[in-house]
């Protein structure tokens, strides 16, 4: 049975709806498929510029953690390269193995790093990552409740299929209205303010 204020699907003997508590005796069975989109009272979408803002901070931590371990692999490489002894520049033994593991590194950091940030952080009891949190934003599934780690996954690689449609994924979030954007439909998450 579907609830005709929030749209949760219950079990056909449940009295209450088990997303939002309304009681459900006498309700219309709609068998057709879930009632048209009703906000619920007292719950706050996280609109479009709030998102981008927090997405600018989570930038900034992101940025600033790669910076951290950019520096003392950028001495190590000026060591690797300082002049010899002849006064000529060349590369010193073992700079390819330098190389590989500052490679490596960029590739954990700019790739590995984000996805484990975003992911580990909003499937956590706090359900938003550092920029998020500081906005009042909560990550969750259309009941409200914490998503899984591999829902968060899917959520961050979407974000991949959001920037493909030439930003207009994101754009949606305008739009739409629970204020999703596309990797938020793919995952069926919504993005609330916590008040």
């Amino acid at each position: 049975m579907f609830c005709t204020r929030c749209g949760h699907t219950n079990e056909e003997q449940a009295r209450f709806c088990e997303a939002c508590g309304i009681s459900l005796a006498g309700a219309p069975q709609n068998l057709a498929g879930p009632p048209p989109f009703r906000p619920v009272a007292g719950v706050r979408y996280a609109g479009f510029w709030r998102r981008f803002l927090a997405v600018y901070i989570d930038g900034v931590v992101i940025g600033g953690a790669f910076y951290i371990l950019l520096v003392p692999f950028s001495l190590l490489f000026y060591v690797a390269t300082r002049p010899a002894s002849t006064g000529m520049y060349g590369p010193a033994e073992g700079m390819e193995a330098l190389l590989g593991v500052v490679g490596v590194l960029a590739i954990i950091v700019g790739i590995v790093a984000p996805w484990i940030y975003e992911a580990a952080m909003i499937s956590s009891s706090k359900q938003a990552t550092l920029g998020k949190r500081a906005l009042g934003i909560v990550v969750s599934d259309m009941q409200g409740r914490r998503i899984s780690f591999g829902r968060a996954t899917g959520r961050y690689f979407g974000k991949m299929v959001s920037s493909l449609t030439l930003g207009v994924g994101y754009i949606m979030a305008a739009f739409t209205e629970r204020k999703q954007a596309l990797h938020d439909m793919m995952a069926d998450c919504i993005l609330t303010v916590k008040d």
